[in-house]
This record gives C-alpha cells, sequence and structure tokens, in this order.
C-alpha cells in the first residue's frame, strides 16, 4: 500500500472502527483474496472479538495487503451494501490525487531484492574487531559504587539469583523459501552461536531454533510463555531474520518468517503479558531483534573522519533488509491488538532506527550482535543492562560508510544486572 493510501486508511480509521459491519465483509475480503482464511480467523479472534476490536485489527492488517488493498476494500464494502463508507473513502482517495483513475486497477507495484541492488550502494564496514570501551559519564569510582549498591537493593534492581536465571529461546532464519523473495542470510549462524554461547554464560537455559515459518515462530513463542516461570527470574528471546516495517501501537517493526510471511514485534511481546505468560509478572523480558526497521540506508551526516586504515576492502557486508513488499507476495502482518496493557518489566532492543536497514556482514555477522556479545562480554560483571546497550549503540553507530544506530524500547522498572 503507498503512503497516500495508508494516511488515508489512518485518517479515516475512527469512523471505520465505529461504523464497519465487519461480520458481512469475511466472505467478500476471502473472494477478492484480501485475506486468507486463517488471517480472517485471526481478526475475528483480535482482543475480546467484539466488532470493533475486529474492526480496528482488520483496519490495522489492511495496510500490509498490497498496492491494491485500498481499492479492492471499497469493492468488498459496496458488495456488502456499506456504501457511505465506500463512498467516503473512495472521494477521499480521488481528491488526494486528481490524476488517479476512478475506476480500473493499477499494476501492482515489487520492489527488487537485495540481490539487484547495484554494488556500489553496499557499505564499507571496519574490521570486525571487538568494539573499543567507551566510558559512559565521569562518576568514576562513585559511578561503580552506585552500580554496586543498586545490585544490592532489590527496590533498585531487579533480583536475578536463580541459577539457571531463565529461558533464552533463539530463532534464528538463514534460509527462506524461493517464493518469499527474501535472501539467505549468510554469516546469521554466527550471530546464533555468538548468542547462544553469551546467555549461556549468563546462565540462563538456551533454546535455538532455525528456519521457522511465520506460524511457526508464533507458536514456540507461545509454547515459551506458557511454562512455568515460577523458579526464575528472567526471559530472553533473540530474533536473528529479515525484517521489514509494519503498522504498530507500541513497538515498531516485524520479522519475516522463513516462508515470506511476517510476524510484528507488536505481537510476539505481546504473547508475554500478564495474560498470556502470568508466571513471569514483574520479571523481566528481553527481547533482542536482529532484523531491518525498513528500507532507508543512513548516509550520516559528516563529523571526524574515520581512519582509512580502519577500513576492510574484502568485508561483503549486506543488510537485513527487504523492501515492504506489495503485489504478488501475500503479506500476513497480524500486529497487537489494541487493547495491550501498558507493558512492563519489557525491554525490546532493536539493531537499528525503526525505517532503516541493519546490516550484516556476511563472514562475521550482523554489527549489532557482534558488537553486543563483546559488550556484554566486557561490562555485564559490573553494568546495567541499559547502560550496557549504550555502549552498544554508540559502537555501532561509529562502523562503516552507511550508518546504523541501535536503539531500544524500555519498559523496566528497575536497572538489570545479569548474573555473571
Amino acid at each position: 500500500m503507498n503512503e497516500a493510501d495508508r494516511r488515508l486508511l489512518r485518517q479515516s480509521r475512527v469512523r471505520l472502527v465505529g461504523e464497519l459491519q465487519v461480520a458481512a465483509l469475511w466472505d467478500a475480503l476471502l473472494n477478492r483474496e484480501l485475506f486468507t482464511p486463517d488471517m480472517i480467523e485471526d481478526i475475528q479472534r483480535a482482543g475480546s472479538g467484539s466488532r470493533r476490536d475486529q474492526a480496528r485489527q482488520l483496519i490495522t492488517d489492511l495496510e500490509t495487503r498490497g498496492s491494491q488493498a485500498l481499492p479492492l476494500f471499497i469493492s468488498c464494502l459496496e458488495d456488502t451494501g456499506q456504501e457511505t463508507l465506500a463512498s467516503l473513502l473512495r472521494t477521499s482517495r480521488q481528491a488526494q490525487d486528481p490524476s488517479r483513475p476512478s475506476q480500473g486497477k493499477l499494476a501492482p507495484v515489487v520492489l527488487g531484492p537485495e540481490e539487484l541492488w547495484p554494488a556500489k550502494l553496499r557499505p564499507e564496514v571496519l574490521r570486525p574487531e571487538a568494539p573499543r570501551p567507551v566510558d559512559i559519564g565521569s562518576g568514576g569510582f562513585s559511578e561503580i559504587c552506585a552500580q554496586d549498591r543498586a545490585k544490592g537493593n532489590a527496590d533498585l534492581a531487579y533480583v536475578l539469583n536463580a541459577d539457571p536465571c531463565g529461558h533464552c529461546l533463539i530463532i534464528n532464519n538463514v534460509n527462506f523459501c524461493h517464493e518469499s523473495g527474501l535472501r539467505t542470510r549468510t554469516g546469521s549462524s554466527i550471530d546464533c552461536e555468538r548468542m547462544q554461547q553469551r546467555f549461556h554464560l549468563l546462565h540462563f537455559m538456551v533454546d535455538v531454533k532455525c528456519n521457522l515459518a511465520a506460524k511457526q515462530m508464533v507458536q514456540a513463542l507461545v509454547e515459551l510463555a506458557r511454562r512455568d516461570h515460577s523458579a526464575l527470574d528472567c526471559c530472553v528471546v533473540v530474533i536473528l531474520s529479515h525484517g521489514c516495517q509494519a503498522s504498530h501501537l507500541q513497538f515498531p517493526g516485524a520479522v519475516y518468517g522463513m516462508d515470506g510471511y511476517p510476524v510484528s514485534v507488536e505481537r510476539i511481546v505481546n504473547i508475554f503479558n500478564g495474560t498470556g505468560c502470568p508466571s513471569l509478572g514483574g520479571k523481566p523480558k528481553l527481547f533482542f531483534i536482529q532484523a531491518c526497521g525498513g528500507e532507508q540506508k543512513d548516509q550520516g551526516f559528516e563529523v571526524a573522519s574515520t581512519s582509512p586504515e580502519d577500513r576492510t576492502p574484502d568485508s561483503d557486508p549486506e543488510p537485513d533488509a527487504t523492501p515492504f513488499q506489495e503485489g504478488p507476495v501475500t503479506v500476513d502482518q497480524p500486529d497487537a491488538v489494541s487493547s495491550l496493557p501498558t507493558p512492563s518489566d519489557i525491554l525490546v532492543s532493536y539493531s537499528t532506527f525503526p525505517g532503516f536497514v541493519s546490516w550484516r556482514d556476511t563472514k562475521s555477522g550482523s554489527w549489532y550482535i557482534e558488537t553486543l556479545d563483546s559488550i556484554f562480554e566486557q561490562w555485564a560483571h559490573c553494568e546495567d543492562l541499559q547502560t550496557l546497550l549504550l555502549r552498544v549503540a554508540n559502537a555501532v553507530s561509529v562502523k562503516g560508510v552507511y550508518k546504523q544506530i541501535p536503539g531500544c524500547f524500555n519498559f523496566l522498572r528497575k536497572k538489570l544486572f545479569f548474573k555473571t
């Protein structure tokens, strides 16, 4: 769906949610192949299952259904006698672009896969060496003492005394089905091995699953959430895959299954809320996402130059990118429902800023995971998680010609110090 149609849909969202008769739409949506039966079932189960919740989820998911989604949806409204809403959308759409024909279908636009990008657009990167430690703050010894005091104070820091500390699930999608148009993520196995070893050293029970389809990813996450975490103190999810932008309420982005279908980060996080995972209530739930947040390449702005000798001519970086799929590639992008409770004890760490690509070297793994592993190795014994992630962001931000900066959505209530 192009940006103009997406904007129109969002502007009309309140009225659509208020008036849309979704029960009359299911057959029309299936007949016009806007959604599959499984997608319809997901929409029907949204929230409490009320008409408004279903309508809200339908509008959210409609943005992911390709370049013809809005005109086809308007046709579905006409087919089911909802002419007032159909006329509203049709008139507004025509007013936004008078040159757009009022009838007839536009040819779907399919953005090319990564391998078609010109070689000259691929970035150069620094040598994949461990990032140099960066001093954060100037507190010196007093800052270290403050960290030590926080560790021993349950009001300031989470208590991670259990051994093992908790479960860690790593989903590593390397190979994708041909129909998806997604490229093999060479180098991702290096990332997976790093994270497996790192969280094992941090006293987690690590489970690795590779090349999962979107539904299998959701199933693995639900199975993890349904385990009894009563005797454990924390839970970690690491996802290594291609990614894209996604409509969202709180947590942006989506990650692809090996079948080319995306699962939104918001849905992933929502699986571990108080309802779906009560035994983790009040305990930290950490998500590390190595995937693109979109298609943009950040060229940065001019600061002190990087030494030419730090560049590796034979390195082979590529983005964990996949352009936002439209046209023939059927996309199922279920977001979390609108009734997602206010998140607490959750941290989602993204490898890149929403909307931008995330770079991965085919020989040494992704910038983000490589740096995350190195920073944890050097500093996890004495610094809290948020400080560690600041170090990661700083170290990644100085790499390469094209730029990348990790970030996080932090809803933790206390500091978190790993058990080392």
